[in-house]
């Protein structure tokens, strides 16, 4: 869960910081390709993870 959140905040810093410096437009770019890496990843973790396995005692 901790990486899933650090990877939404590196993509809104490099998302704000290509729109709003001029000439890294780059950044913006590669804010939204980690932001939808982050959201596919997310949505896979989160639909596996209903699933607990018990260990046999």
């Amino acid at each position: 869960m901790s990486l899933f959140l650090f990877l939404i905040l590196v993509a809104l810093v490099l998302g704000i910081i290509g729109f709003a410096a001029q000439g890294l437009f780059y950044l913006l770019i590669i804010g939204v390709v980690v932001l939808i890496a982050d959201l596919t990843y997310g949505a896979v973790r989160f639909r596996r993870g209903g699933r607990k396995h018990r260990l046999a005692r």
